[in-house]
């Protein structure tokens, strides 16, 4: 509490230093409330947002550190920043064509920058690769079925008295091999799942809760209402039972 105190007797610069200084210390977490002080003081400083996005980043938080990057790109969109923390993430999630979208696009903006220089040719190393890898995985499982299903060929041969029908094995083979390849793919889209599900919004767990406030305030403003109508229909019966009487 003390704490909070004293950060908003601070400048937005001061606190931005203390953020860097607890990003040094590799205390992430403290650097984010520091620039999440700052930047509510000075909400249009990109370079808040560069650097909070980083000590997300650092966090594993990838959500919110690809916002913090998109937002600094919205502040300062000339700039190599923003591209740079984007990139950084999208790598960090293995999306590596995203990753060297952006530091391709920081690229253009610090062309002499060997950071940028390096982490395009490792963002591009790990795209070919896993480009590869993403191609190979399928006809692995594939290949895995075929000698699966020679084996059980073997083995049908030697210890059986009567051999099944090649055709029939051969027919067995192929299934076991399609099979395998069917699972190579469900593999990998079950990878691109886990990779896009890293840089989607947390879920709200509070939802449930406000969602409940929500109908009771309504249900709160409906019998209002109702007993607003039952007060003026009484009065009003009341004002004529008067006049009769």
């Amino acid at each position: 509490m003390e704490n909070a105190d004293n950060n908003t007797k601070q400048t937005p610069e001061e606190l931005k230093e203390l953020g860097n200084q607890a990003v040094k210390n590799q205390k992430f977490a403290e650097a984010v409330l520091h620039y999440s002080y700052a930047i509510k003081l000075d909400p249009n400083n990109y370079i808040l947002y560069s650097n909070r996005s980083y000590a997300y980043l650092k966090m594993l938080h990838f959500y919110s550190a690809l916002e913090d990057a998109n937002k600094t790109i919205q502040l300062n969109p000339t700039g190599p920043k923003g591209y740079f923390r984007k990139g950084e993430v999208e790598y960090a999630t293995k999306h590596y064509g995203d990753a060297i979208k952006s530091y391709d696009q920081a690229l253009y903006f610090l062309p002499q920058d060997e950071t940028v220089k390096n982490a395009l040719i490792k963002a591009s190393t790990a795209y070919i690769a896993d480009k590869r890898t993403t191609e190979q995985i399928p006809w692995v499982a594939a290949g895995i079925g075929i000698i699966i299903g020679v084996v059980l060929v073997i083995i049908d041969y030697l210890y059986t008295t009567k051999s099944t029908h090649p055709l029939l094995m051969a027919f067995i083979t192929i299934i076991i091999s399609i099979v395998g390849y069917g699972l190579g793919k469900t593999y990998c889209y079950y990878d691109t799942c886990q990779r896009d599900g890293l840089i989607q919004p947390p879920p709200n767990l509070f939802e449930d809760d406000e969602n409940d406030k929500a109908n009771k305030d309504d249900n709160s403003k409906s019998k209002t209402k109702l007993n607003a109508r039952f007060t003026k229909s009484q009065a009003r019966h009341r004002y004529k039972k008067g006049k009769l009487s």
